[in-house]
């Protein structure tokens, strides 16, 4: 996958399918772009436009915790098998463009052939251009245009609000039906500080970018992949109250069936369902008789 982050010096010299938008959660309703866009090999070679940093936080300072990190999305449209990924600047210059001027510069510069939009689609200075903009500019420019309805879900729009609404409320199986897989944190093992070992639990420990968003602090049933091998896992999120009174909020993972060094591997822990608040034990030992009963919680789920 090549990245790209001049909107307007970049020049592709073969046909492309090309989906736009902010791609901020990589839900179920983008999951439809990317398919249209992606059916399209060979012929044409699927590209994204999206942005760097979200315009909401440029323009208004808003940041509601990332559904998925950049580094995230580049991990996940790569393994889709996008070709091109344009994370474009929201300067002064690509704010005031006007609607064709945005899609003449496809045209010419990124040779676009094929355009897939959600049918919320804005785009332009102060958002002028819609669908229907797109599909008349299409006519003139010589490219295939399709807008794509939005998919609902309990009669709302799946968005990344929705999702994120659902995240920070917990309900994690719910969030996993918008997004159409489970909702994961990416990142480096470290190391933590071996109480889990010494109790005869091993636990992984990451600490997640300050621009993730994360479920409350608790205990979640999760599976853990590592080296391309998936495991059963249990989850807390939080500051680990019964071993440390301060320190920042982190992600430790007891693997169930899986024993071995693996320090600073990548580990993607996916998010399956919610077994508890964390809580701070009164000893090490009651500690330890919780997560047997979280461990025996997990196999129940997995078992079922």
């Amino acid at each position: 996958m090549i990245t790209i982050h001049d909107f307007f010096d970049t020049k592709i010299n073969e046909a492309t399918a090309i989906t736009v938008g902010k791609f901020d959660g990589m839900h179920r309703g983008h999951e439809l772009l990317m398919n249209r866009i992606l059916s399209r090999k060979p012929e044409e070679k699927a590209c994204m436009i999206t942005f760097e940093t979200s315009p909401r936080t440029i323009l208004h300072g808003e940041s509601n915790g990332s559904l998925i990190t950049r580094e995230e999305r580049h991990f996940e449209l790569e393994k889709q098998g996008l070709d091109y990924l344009a994370e474009c600047q929201f300067s002064e210059r690509f704010m005031h463009l006007s609607p064709e001027e945005f899609v003449e510069n496809l045209v010419r510069n990124f040779h676009m052939s094929y355009m897939a939009v959600g049918s919320d689609f804005r785009f332009g200075y102060k958002g002028q251009g819609t669908p229907a903009v797109i599909r008349e500019l299409s006519q003139k420019y010589g490219f295939t245009f399709e807008e794509i309805p939005k998919i609902q879900y309990h009669s709302r729009d799946i968005s990344s609000t929705f999702i994120r609404e659902d995240i920070s409320l917990g309900k994690i199986k719910e969030a996993n039906t918008l997004l159409g897989y489970p909702y994961f944190i990416w990142g480096q093992i470290i190391h933590g500080n071996h109480i889990g070992t010494k109790m005869g639990i091993p636990t992984i420990n990451q600490i997640p970018p300050k621009e993730k968003l994360l479920p409350p602090n608790g205990v979640y049933i999760t599976e853990v992949e590592i080296d391309h091998r998936l495991f059963h896992g249990i989850t807390n999120v939080g500051k680990k109250p019964t071993v440390q009174d301060m320190g920042p909020v982190g992600v430790e993972t007891h693997i169930l069936d899986f024993q071995g060094d693996v320090y600073e591997k990548e580990a993607k822990v996916l998010f399956l369902d919610y077994i508890r608040p964390e809580r701070k034990f009164d000893s090490l030992d009651e500690l330890k008789a919780q997560i047997k009963m979280d461990t025996k919680c997990a196999l129940d789920f997995f078992n079922s």
